[in-house]
């Protein structure tokens, strides 16, 4: 069957629909630019019409009367002069024409001569990284013209450098870590020390972007987080670093901050922080902020190694079962948290055996929060005894399947002494205070990818957990309440978050005044026996699901203590479960040089055995 052909319209339609449009819109752009003047004067009667009436609303009520009087005047006054209505028109339509007129757009003229010779400036200092003498056509060669190099660039007000956009070779290794180093530390030099700086690499684009940032919020102090259970704050960062927000109280107002969130649990690929620093940035005040949010449902152990009282605010609260400073104490609860962590385990194992939940003691999450453990360690070596980070295996291994988390701080010239499966199982990492390209990538494994300044802020620093990036951090204000220094605004805040007190009142006045004397650098008196002694088990709450343990006598000056009288018979104790369980202690010798020979027999208490078995 032969095609019929198609109609002459729909052959060559397309042709002249578009003629038709080209045509029409010739015509429209003629009509405007006959029609210009009366469309600005139309647009300036308008606006002059517009401004009349907003003149005249508010205008007072009493005084319309008489404005309405002087405008019917005038009008008189033209109608009666000679050529008056022309005169009026001729202004009218002047004032309507200069009302309507568009106004022009500013014309960018560049940047101006002291921004052209720091472009020049830097695009010199750029040539030796971004050169080779192989290039035929460099981008980058002596007197070379730096607007190919720089695509975008923006100032402040001062006419420093605000934003700028750089191209560089495709040649240039900017997958190496050293390489953008050394560009990050150029730029950092020439546009302005003393700023933070965040470096955008485009691998694909060979393009780099600097943006100067703003300094993060330091006025954020310790309260309560809009948090879900597993979740802690360890500070705030960047907009742009992190997807979610939490609300803030800063004074009386609320406001919405990003916050660097960790994450704890069964589910958690970072079960266990390590917080690194140097004296005086806040790593304290972060572990303090720490125990703050783990005690809302957990149980808190604190170690502190540097023995100057900074957690005795937490004495004797509900949820904390010990605060260590002695090296005797600190054995015996890392002892006991080890325990805690094999019964955990064998009592989740023996539930999924037989196919049941996970028991109701074995549920609420265990902190073990160490501050400066290598002191304590320091001290064992001297006295020959055991390094308490030893202890931290069991914790550190099997912590995340038990529910138990360790937060390790330390400080950077200590940094070496830190046990080998601290750092193989502290995946989160935190750095505060200022901190050197090398101390870093030590810590982090990864440089940042802004510029850290020589002068930073308590709590200021950055953070990275297990292989995520490295977000900049400023950690709430969480100071010690007992310090002068506090302000009374954080004092409240902190004194705030405490928990109840669970400690007779004898008890906490003892506590207050061992902290007192471990403060001023003197021994606790034998008049505060509770206090002295490391509360492990005996002073934990029920709920924490720990075997009772012995509680250690320190031996009297004067005399050697036989095996027999310290800790020489098994001590057994009742978890929740009902199950007895019994703990071995290990029996300890004082050599006889050690003790002085003015020194009194030696003491054993017996309250602290009634104490347990009434537990």
């Amino acid at each position: 069957m032969a095609r019929r052909p198609l109609p002459r319209i729909l052959s060559n339609g397309s042709a002249s629909i578009a003629r038709s449009r080209d045509m029409a819109r010739t015509a429209a752009d003629s009509a405007t630019d006959v029609l210009h003047p009366l469309i600005t004067i139309t647009r300036g009667l308008r606006r002059l019409a517009a401004a009349g009436r907003r003149k005249w609303v508010g205008t007072p009520k009493d005084r319309r009367g008489p404005l309405l009087f002087l405008v019917g005047a005038v009008v008189l006054v033209m109608v009666f002069l000679p050529y008056g209505p022309l005169l009026a028109f001729v202004s009218l339509m002047g004032a309507a024409a200069w009302k309507g007129r568009e106004p022009k757009e500013p014309v960018d003229s560049g940047p101006d001569e002291s921004q052209v010779q720091r472009l020049s400036s830097l695009y010199e200092a750029l040539v030796p990284y971004f050169s080779v003498p192989e290039d035929p056509s460099p981008l980058y060669a002596h007197g070379g013209e730096w607007e190919k190099a720089f695509e975008a660039y923006d100032f402040d007000a001062d006419g420093r450098f605000q934003k700028l956009s750089i191209r560089y070779p495709a040649y240039f290794t900017d997958g190496e870590a050293e390489s953008r180093a050394r560009i990050e530390q150029l730029l950092n030099a020439k546009l302005g020390r003393g700023r933070e700086y965040h470096f955008g690499w485009d691998e694909e684009g060979n393009r780099l972007t600097v943006t100067v940032l703003a300094p993060l919020p330091t006025d954020i102090a310790a309260q309560r987080f809009v948090t879900s259970p597993g979740e802690t704050v360890l500070g705030f960062t960047d907009e742009t670093g992190v997807q979610r927000t939490l609300p803030v109280l800063d004074g009386e107002e609320q406001r919405d901050a990003p916050p660097v969130v960790w994450r704890t649990g069964i589910r958690s690929t970072e079960p266990h922080l390590l917080i690194v620093g140097q004296p005086g940035s806040g790593t304290t005040s972060l572990v303090r902020s720490i125990a703050l949010q783990a005690l809302q449902h957990g149980d808190v152990l604190i170690i502190e190694g540097s023995g100057t009282g900074d957690y005795a605010c937490l004495v004797g609260r509900s949820g904390v079962l010990a605060v260590e400073s002695g090296l005797a104490g600190a054995l015996a609860s890392l002892e006991w948290a080890a325990h805690e962590t094999e019964r955990r385990l064998i009592s989740a194992n023996r539930a999924r055996q037989a196919g049941h939940p996970a028991p109701e003691d074995i549920k609420r999450p265990l902190w073990i929060l160490l501050d400066r453990p290598t002191a304590l360690g320091h001290l064992a070596a001297a006295d020959g005894r055991e390094d308490p980070q030893s202890l931290l295996q069991v914790p550190l291994r099997h912590g995340r399947a038990a529910g138990v988390t360790v937060v390790v701080a330390e400080q950077f010239d200590s940094l070496g002494a830190l046990d080998e499966v601290v750092g193989q199982h502290t995946r989160a990492r935190v750095v505060l205070g200022p901190a050197t390209p090398a101390e870093l990538q030590d810590v982090l494994g990864l440089l940042p990818r802004t510029t850290p300044t020589a002068d930073v802020p308590p709590g200021r620093g950055y953070a990275r957990l297990g292989s995520g990036q490295v977000h900049r951090l400023q950690v709430p204000a969480t100071p010690d309440p007992h310090d002068e220094a506090t302000s009374e605004a954080h004092r409240r805040a902190v004194i705030a978050l405490l928990p109840e007190r669970t400690m007779p009142a004898d008890a906490a006045r003892a506590g207050e005044a061992t902290s007192a004397a471990t403060r001023a650098g003197e021994a606790p008196s034998a008049a505060a026996p509770a206090a002295a002694a490391p509360t492990t088990s005996a002073d934990a709450p029920e709920h924490a699901g720990g075997a009772a343990e012995a509680v250690p006598v320190e031996p009297a000056p004067g005399k050697a203590v036989p095996k027999e009288t310290v800790a020489s018979e098994p001590v057994t104790g009742r978890a929740p479960t009902g199950e007895t369980i019994a703990l071995e202690t290990v029996p300890r010798e004082i050599p006889q040089e050690q003790i002085p020979a003015d020194a009194a027999p030696p003491q054993v208490i017996p309250e602290a055995a009634e104490a347990l078995a009434e537990r």
